[in-house]
């Protein structure tokens, strides 16, 4: 028998007993749902660069004004401050404009004074809740956790309570400092109303 005749004829007999050969499965279309878009390659360096440029020392006064003092020559602004203190909070964004603005011409540093002696919570206890704060701030200057206790150090440096701001001049000197120890209500000082023009008007001369 030919060949060719014994090829039909095994063909004939196999899809009489149902045995068909398979064809390869046929790929499925694409879906054409829309999946959510995570983060751009550039949102996650910008929240990367944020996260690491952000610091938290710990350090006592002594120290924090000795990092004030390698910058003599410069306009220097130390924000005290607390992240259980409102006002605070307020006006630490103010801070952070100043840095973008003249921060080739100025310093500016914060230090925290959220420590308040208590036995049980050490100064290293406040770090996260004081460094996410910066961090959403997106405060990357030189900021200090200070480990001394609050009510210490306001009777050190004859404070009555934060917020505090000191300006220091070109020589090193305080120039001046701002608080509310003696404000009348409704008189607080404020970035904007106070410091900013103060500021500006040193760095004029």
């Amino acid at each position: 028998m030919p060949r060719f005749c014994l090829a039909m004829l095994l063909t004939g007999l196999l899809t009489s007993l149902g045995c068909e050969a398979s064809s390869p499965p046929t790929p499925s279309p694409p879906s054409t749902g829309t999946v959510p878009a995570g983060p751009t390659p550039a949102e996650i360096a910008t929240a990367t660069k944020t996260a690491t440029a952000v610091s938290l020392e710990i350090k006592n006064w002594d120290e924090t004004l000795a990092l004030v003092a390698q910058h003599k020559g410069k306009v220097v602004v130390l924000d005290l401050w607390s992240t259980s203190c409102e006002p605070c909070m307020v006006e630490f964004p103010h801070l952070v404009e100043l840095h973008k603005q003249y921060g080739d011409k100025l310093v500016c540093t914060s230090a925290s004074c959220d420590y308040a002696g208590i036995k049980s919570k050490p100064p290293e206890s406040y770090r996260d809740r004081v460094l996410e704060f910066l961090t959403k701030q997106e405060a990357t200057f030189t900021n200090v956790l200070l480990n001394v206790e609050s009510d210490v150090l306001f009777e050190k440096i004859e404070l009555a309570s934060i917020p505090a701001v000191y300006v220091f001049g070109t020589d090193g000197r305080v120039a001046k400092r701002f608080d509310n120890d003696n404000a009348k209500p409704g008189e607080d000082f404020t970035y904007v109303k106070d410091i900013v023009p103060f500021i500006e008007g040193l760095l004029a001369k």
